[in-house]
Formats: structure tokens, C-alpha cells, sequence
């Protein structure tokens, strides 16, 4: 037995869990941050593949966290299909975050061999005399998610279809979103749906004639209709963006009246001092139940019995009877009850009585030999009580 146990002991005794040196990186407020975490980088840290000849293809996750807390910071989001593809963390500093750097714990799993890796990545966010770039959009892309629209190349063909639309001399991807994280539904696994995303640029330069189209009253109107509305530049973007223009924001914050709300003032979170706890003494006084009985059981039963004695002398005792109530009734009223009653009684005599033979008016009228329906051997003027209704009747 023991032959069998020891090489799985040293199998998980020899989990080790490597650091790397830290990276640093240098975004700009404002801008959208993307840092890919990719496989291959990891790859050489985790022990070869045990076939020769096969490439290593393991399955590894990332866990990302601010160092000495639970999660990323809020602007920061992370995302990974399949433990096969790489992993990506995005989002958008704003100036808040300028000068403080960002150490972000990143944590690799093997999970063939459960093995862990781990390195920090220090984000040094700078300040940008562009921020933020007064006329913003957002758009919304049908035929993209979240880690494809991430992508260099796609990013950058859109944004140069933007531009190419815009014209603006800067222009800057500010954020993206997906779809879910906005209230959309997860699509269904057919027709190669995608869930959509949001992509918000910033330009230093008025919104284009064709961005404009859409707050045209028509183009509103097709949209209250959820039709697509008609718009002149869609053909630079249909060729691999399928943009939903009912959903465009348009925003100029030069124009935004700014809303300062008074936070009150959280403090150091510390109590106050009042001295030393003072639990109660270990002698109680008895508490008399006496008057609680009374509020909730007596009382109430008490008047139960009063509503119940009443009750009772209003049904039983007050009763007019059959003869008063005779009295009061007119005559013509009793003579018309009491005629009723007696033809009801003489109906229900008479229909105990119903053991005689059935009159032959009853009979069916046809031939007993063939079957055949006979029609009536007689007029109507003659005299038909005493005639037979079948032929073979005498």
C-alpha cells in the first residue's frame, strides 16, 4: 500500500506557486485602458507536457484583485471565455486615480496541474491635458462581444471608420461595455448571435451632420416604431459593425449643468468613548403578569360573551311566531298560500299513483311483423279513443 500512496504525496507536496518581478504600465485618465494577460507568458513556468511530441495546451485561469483587497478597483473589469483563450483587463481611469498607483495581484492556475503563478501589475495612471475630450458617443455594436471589440486591430478599424465619419483631429476610445453589464440578455447559442457592445468615443470637435440624423423627428419616430432609422454614413460602418443607431448617445459636456450632492461626513469610524461596558445586576425584579392577562385574555373574552348572550336572546327569544305573523298577513294573501299548498299536496298524491297500464295514445304506432312504420289508419274526424294504433290490435 504504501508504494501507492507516496507518489501522489510528493505529487502534491511539489504544488509550488511562483512570483515574477512587478510590470508597470502607464495609461492616461480618461483613456480606455486594455492589457491582455496572455497564456503563452505563463506557459514556461508551469512543468512541460508529459507526452512528448505534444504541444502544451493547458487550461489556465486568471484570478486579478487589488493587492490587499478581495476585487478590482470599480473601473477596472476582467474578462475570459475559456480556459484555453487569453485574459483581458480593461476599463477607463478617470482623474481621481491620477498619481496613485494601482497594484493589481495577478494569479495564473494550471489547471492540469494545479499549479500557480503569479505576478503584480502596477498601473500608473497619468494625467492627459485632453481630458476629457468635450463631445463624447456611444455607440452600440449588434455583431461584437466585449473581447472581440478589445481586440487592436477591431478597435482600430472602428475607431477609424468613426473618424473617417467625425473628422475630428483627436479622437479617443473612452470606454467599453458589454451588453450584460447593462441589463442585456445572454443570446441564444444560434445563428452566431452576439451578446453587443457599448463603445463611448471622445472628440474635440462638434458632432458630424451625419451623427446628427438620428434626432431628426423622422428617424425618432422609426426608432418609437423600432425601425431602423435611415442614416447616410451607416455604410461606412455595415461592412463590419452592425450599429444600432435607435441606441446612440450623443453628449456635449460643455453643456452638462453639474449636480454636487453633500455627502455628509463618514468621520474616522471609530466610536465614541463611554467608558466601560456595565452589564445589569444579577438580581431582576419579579414582574406581576396579572394586569397583561387581564388586557390581553380577560377582556376580550369578557366582551365575547356579552356579544354571544345577545346574539342568543335576538334569536331564540325574539321570535314573532306563526300566528303573529298570520295575523298580520291579509286574508286574499292566506286563501291564495293555502290553495297552493292544497294543489301541491293533490299533485304529489297523484303521482304516487302511477302503477296503471299506459294509455294506448302512448304506444308506438308501426307494423310488429315488418317493422315497418304504419301511418294512422284513421281522419281526424273520427272518433280516435276507441281505435287501435297498430293493426294487429283489436
Amino acid at each position: 500500500l504504501a508504494p501507492l500512496i507516496t507518489p501522489s504525496f510528493f505529487q502534491l507536496v511539489t504544488i509550488l506557486s511562483r512570483s515574477h518581478a512587478d510590470r508597470n504600465v502607464y495609461p492616461s485618465a480618461g483613456v480606455l485602458f486594455v492589457h491582455v494577460l496572455e497564456r503563452e507568458y505563463f506557459k514556461g513556468e508551469f512543468p512541460p507536457y508529459p507526452k512528448s511530441g505534444d504541444a502544451s495546451n493547458d487550461p489556465i485561469t486568471f484570478n486579478t484583485n487589488l493587492m490587499g483587497y478581495p476585487d478590482r478597483p470599480g473601473w477596472l473589469r476582467y474578462i475570459q471565455r475559456t480556459p484555453h483563450s487569453d485574459g483581458v483587463l480593461y476599463g477607463s481611469p478617470t482623474a481621481e486615480h491620477v498619481g496613485k498607483p494601482t497594484v493589481i495581484e495577478i494569479t495564473a492556475y494550471n489547471r492540469r496541474t494545479f499549479e500557480t503563478a503569479r505576478h503584480n501589475l502596477v498601473i500608473n495612471i497619468m494625467a492627459t491635458e485632453e481630458f476629457p475630450l468635450p463631445y463624447q458617443a456611444e455607440f452600440y455594436i449588434k455583431n461584437m462581444n466585449v473581447e472581440e471589440m478589445l481586440a487592436s486591430e477591431v478597435l482600430g478599424d472602428f475607431l477609424g471608420a468613426v473618424k473617417n465619419v467625425w473628422q475630428p483631429e483627436r479622437l479617443n476610445a473612452i470606454n467599453i461595455t458589454s451588453a450584460l453589464d447593462r441589463g442585456g440578455r445572454v443570446p441564444l447559442p444560434i445563428n452566431n448571435l452576439k451578446e453587443g457592445v457599448y463603445v463611448m468615443v471622445g472628440a474635440d470637435v462638434p458632432f458630424s451632420s451625419c451623427l446628427r440624423e438620428v434626432e431628426s423627428p423622422h428617424n425618432q419616430l422609426r426608432c418609437s416604431q423600432e425601425m431602423e432609422p435611415v442614416i447616410s454614413c451607416d455604410k461606412k460602418f455595415r461592412a463590419q459593425f452592425h450599429i444600432d443607431w435607435c441606441k446612440i448617445s450623443l453628449v456635449d459636456i460643455t453643456k452638462v449643468i453639474p449636480v454636487y450632492i453633500n455627502r455628509p461626513d463618514p468621520g474616522t469610524g471609530i466610536l465614541p468613548e463611554f467608558g466601560e461596558y456595565d452589564p445589569p445586576s444579577e438580581s431582576l425584579k419579579s414582574r406581576d403578569y396579572f394586569a397583561d392577562f387581564l388586557v390581553t385574555l380577560a377582556i376580550p373574552s369578557a366582551v365575547a360573551l356579552v356579544l354571544f348572550f345577545i346574539l342568543g336572546y335576538t334569536m331564540c327569544c325574539r321570535r314573532e311566531g306563526v300566528e303573529k305573523r298570520n295575523m298580520q298577513t291579509p286574508d286574499i294573501q292566506l286563501v291564495h298560500h293555502s290553495s297552493i299548498q292544497k294543489s301541491t299536496k293533490e299533485l304529489r298524491s297523484m303521482s304516487k299513483n302511477r302503477e296503471i297500464s299506459w294509455p294506448l295514445s302512448t304506444l308506438p304506432v308501426f307494423n310488429p311483423v315488418s317493422g315497418e312504420v304504419v301511418p294512422p289508419i284513421h281522419p281526424d274526424n273520427y272518433e280516435t279513443t276507441s281505435m287501435p294504433l297498430m293493426q294487429t290490435q283489436t
